[in-house]
């Protein structure tokens, strides 16, 4: 019997189909930052909610100086671990420059889960363009596969210009289009030949 070949999905978007019945990623882009054997995590990154960057950083005393990020929206980043801050940035050219806790996805951005990203950014340093959220979307083995084999998901390589240059409102449509397709062109219904 044939050994079953693993897709690795990091650095990709997930795009909800619109027969996605689970509210919580209903009309959902995800970023995968890591995608194994073992399982897959991402981040929503077209839901905000009523909190902005300026807020976040005062919870955790901090202050943000920077014009460009102070009104900036969090996201909700998925159901799990709703409490925990996860940020999402370029990745830092300058080798002095290391953050605890990131995950460097392979060709694609960093995902910092660390205080000192924060800290970096409140000291008007830190990456340039960042994405903050409040918890993250988390799959087991297998089951990231099993949703894309029913039609949950489709998944086209992530574009940085969609998450950091698009406004919230437009990212859905957008990420659709690196696939050269829209909303309108999408069913509900898997097929099989």
């Amino acid at each position: 019997m044939a050994e079953a070949v693993q897709i690795n999905l990091s650095n990709q978007f997930l795009i909800a189909m619109p027969g996605m019945a689970d509210d919580n990623f209903s009309g959902s882009v995800i970023y995968l930052c890591e995608h194994s054997d073992k399982g897959a995590l991402g981040l929503v990154i077209n839901k905000p909610i009523d909190i902005k960057l300026r807020n976040l950083f005062e919870r955790v005393d901090l202050t943000l100086d920077r014009e460009d990020l102070v009104e900036a929206p969090v996201f909700f980043g998925g159901p799990v671990q709703t409490e925990r801050g996860f940020v999402l940035h370029d990745p830092i050219d300058d080798d002095a420059t290391h953050y605890n806790s990131t995950l460097a996805v392979p060709g694609g951005l960093e995902m910092t889960t660390s205080k000192d990203v924060l800290e970096a950014l409140s000291a008007g340093a830190g990456p340039k363009r960042v994405l903050v959220t409040l918890g993250y979307a988390g799959w087991g083995a297998g089951q990231l596969e099993d949703e894309l084999s029913r039609n949950g998901w489709i998944n086209v390589a992530a574009d940085p210009g969609v998450i950091f240059d698009t406004p919230v409102e437009d990212r859905y449509e957008r990420a659709l289009a690196l696939l050269g397709i829209s909303r309108a062109m999408l069913s509900q219904d898997a097929g099989h030949a």
